[in-house]
């Protein structure tokens, strides 16, 4: 078991623990995309007012835009061996990343509670228990996986991957033989403001895993290429969260009323009865399963990085790491039991508009890693607020604020909308100017920082050369 249950936390990962190829990012982000929440994101551009013709071609824009920010996070991963959030203090000072950290984990804690309300119902139905200890069973299925770890999210993301595409497959087919392809995309009618509503809800799906992608690929060899990385990431989720969203988007339009409201019951009613309902059931649990393990893993990685930070922690031992996992999971199941009887449109738009505050971080990380230290980072330094990257850096920090409030007007939600958005027609574009504002101050403010741009005071392993072309 010893080999198997994780010991890292946020330490670098040594070279002789390093294994895998580049190939296991494609398996883990397909089977983490291949689930009823993607689904739903789909519809959602057609319940919004686009046509599947133009929702189907606005998803995968979106999902190539947003995936490839995601991917170029994931690249960082075999090239400095740490756990993403933690390298926001190369950015931000060591104890200054608590301010993106605190919003991370809560946008964490989010998305386990809406993915347990949704996979609790498949869970429910399936041992008959009922919503409710089928959400509490789910919750600790996803607590005992997360803390075991990085190898079984890896297989976990494998089956999933396999076990949900047999089902989507299959209830395409069914789908299809419901209704007739041609009709659903007849409709070629273009509207700017609901294109780009489809465009903006994959590109948030995909940059919502910004803050934890690089996570799964620390354990990669360092040899590893950023290149290979980045498109096997790349090509995993974006095939994972097109399929979803495509089969979402064409059973919103087929039967809006029976689908929307209803749609684990929809899905499953789809493909039949007995034993294939049973296996619908299984996999709806399934995918969710792997991406909450994820949430749940994001979070408590985000959440030791957070208090490591002021109490200068660089480990974790089993009985702390099983602490914080427990926390993440009862916060997350809390919420999900309080929202479970109506899945709130506006708890959902609390979790996008907590996307507001990452896009900011994606850029400036990026920003920073590819343009400024040019892929090197002072690894120790990253645990001391007495060292190159300070305590607080207050640039960063006023750019970040900056990105935040620059997406304000551009904005759209059920409780608060931009003065820019009727003039757009509706659109939703703040995701856009959230990535571009503070990527432009930050490159501005920092390529002439010295303590940024030079080199680390004294070679280190974990500062090996390795570029996005290796």
């Amino acid at each position: 078991m010893a080999g198997v249950v994780e010991r890292r936390s946020i330490d670098v990962v040594p070279d002789d623990e390093r294994h895998g190829s580049a190939v296991s990012q494609f398996t883990l982000w397909l089977g983490a995309n291949l689930q009823i929440t993607a689904v739903i994101t789909g519809a959602l551009a057609v319940v919004f007012g686009a046509n599947a013709f133009w929702s189907l071609i606005g998803l995968l824009l979106g999902n190539l835009l947003g995936g490839a920010v995601m991917a170029l996070h994931s690249a960082q991963g075999p090239r400095l061996g740490l756990p993403q959030m933690i390298t926001s203090r190369a950015q931000f000072g060591v104890r200054g990343a608590v301010v993106p950290l605190a919003l991370v984990i809560v946008m964490y804690i989010g998305f386990f509670a809406s993915g347990s309300v949704l996979a609790g119902q498949a869970v429910g139905e399936l041992t008959h228990l009922g919503e409710t200890p089928g959400i509490v069973l789910f919750a600790a299925v996803t607590a005992v996986a997360a803390a075991v770890g990085y190898r079984l999210i890896h297989t976990l993301g494998k089956i999933a991957g396999l076990v949900c595409a047999v089902a989507f497959v299959y209830l395409g087919i069914r789908l299809l033989e419901r209704t007739d392809l041609g009709t659903l995309l007849a409709d070629h009618r273009f509207g700017l403001p609901v294109f780009l509503l489809a465009v903006s809800l994959s590109a948030s799906w995909q940059l919502a895993f910004g803050p934890y992608v690089a996570d799964y690929s620390r354990y990669l060899p360092r040899h590893t290429s950023a290149r290979a990385t980045f498109w096997w990431t790349l090509s995993g989720s974006v095939l994972g969260s097109q399929w979803s969203m495509t089969f979402g988007a064409l059973a919103a339009a087929a039967a809006p009323a029976a689908f929307v409201g209803h749609e684990v019951s929809y899905i499953v009613g789809l493909g039949g009865a007995g034993l294939i309902a049973s296996f619908l059931y299984f996999a709806i649990a399934l995918g969710k399963l792997t991406i909450n393990i994820l949430n749940t893993y994001g979070g408590f990685m985000s959440l030791v990085t957070s208090v490591s930070g002021f109490r200068g922690q660089r480990t974790l031992g089993p009985r702390g790491r099983s602490a914080y996992i427990a926390a993440i999971m009862l916060a997350g199941t809390a919420v999900a039991l309080l929202g479970k009887d109506s899945f709130l449109t506006s708890f959902k738009d609390f979790l996008l508009f907590l996307l507001t505050f990452f896009t900011p971080w994606s850029a400036i990380n990026l920003v920073d890693y590819y343009l400024i230290s040019k892929e090197r980072y002072d690894i120790p330094a990253l645990s001391d607020p007495a060292g190159r990257y300070g305590a607080w850096n207050v640039r960063a920090l006023t750019v970040y604020v900056l990105g935040v409030l620059a997406q304000l007007p551009f904005l759209a939600t059920h409780f608060y909308t931009g003065p820019l958005v009727a003039p757009l027609g509706g659109a939703d574009i703040s995701w856009l100017v959230g990535l571009a504002v503070p990527a432009v101050l930050y490159w501005v403010t920092a390529r002439r920082d010295t303590a940024r741009t030079a080199e680390p005071a004294a070679p280190h392993e974990d500062q090996a050369p390795a570029g996005l072309g290796g």
